[in-house]
């Protein structure tokens, strides 16, 4: 059966929707991030980067969020657009657009905004400015199109949702308010039954809910390095 390595932050999430709108049978493995159980050498044998979400299908490793995606899509053929080149283009062209543009940018967002010193304005202001462009890039494109290709649900809509959701933690509580469409497509997909499920999966588990001095110098190991 496969693995699901995982906690509850939204690159893992995106994973956790899929699993459940696939019925794809899984085996939840909690990570406690905050604990550095991202880093045992059992884990690290999965995904040599040290972060969740990954998967174990059957001695297939694979990690990355996106690249989870687009390898269970293809796999079970489920949730991918109608194969034609134009499709294909949209769906790898946006799934790349969340993989190396909204998701980082959201991940720093969040860091400058509500973890790091207060004095690091620049930091900050680059970060905020960088996730609120992407928002607006993908608010632009929602205006014309219901899901992000076409008219089809996909792995890129699952992605999306990962982030989009956390939206108000990312750029404050205001956002949606600025971003009508992205919020759109946001609530149709929290709506489904699989998204509720989802978001629950973490709660079946006992995760470190402390941002305390030790889970600090391990999810943040810039902090250890400096201290020693």
């Amino acid at each position: 059966m496969l693995k699901f390595y995982f906690n509850g932050a939204p690159n893992p999430n995106k994973v956790a929707l899929f699993l459940e709108e696939s019925g794809l049978p899984f085996e939840p493995v909690p990570v406690d991030t905050r604990k550095g159980e991202q880093f045992t050498s059992e884990f690290l044998k999965v995904n040599p980067n040290g972060k969740v979400p990954a998967i174990d299908d059957d001695g297939v490793f694979v990690f990355d969020s996106n690249a989870i995606l687009l390898y269970l899509a293809e796999k079970t053929g489920k949730f991918l657009p109608p194969n034609t080149p134009s499709n294909r283009a949209q769906l790898l062209s946006w799934l790349m657009f969340i993989a190396t543009g909204l998701g980082p940018y959201s991940g720093q967002a969040v860091h400058f905004r509500h973890v790091a010193p207060k004095e690091l304005e620049y930091a900050h202001n680059r970060y905020q400015y960088e996730a609120h462009r992407h928002y607006k890039i993908l608010d632009d494109h929602l205006a014309g199109s219901r899901y992000m290709v076409g008219d089809t649900y996909t792995i890129v809509d699952m992605a999306f949702w990962g982030w989009a959701r956390m939206a108000p933690y990312v750029l404050g509580d205001d956002v949606f308010t600025k971003y009508p469409n992205v919020k759109r497509l946001h609530d149709e997909i929290s709506a489904r039954p699989a998204a509720s499920r989802a978001i629950a999966l973490k709660d079946k588990f006992a995760f470190k809910a402390e941002m305390d001095e030790d889970a600090r110098h391990i999810m943040f190991g810039h902090l250890k390095t400096k201290a020693a």
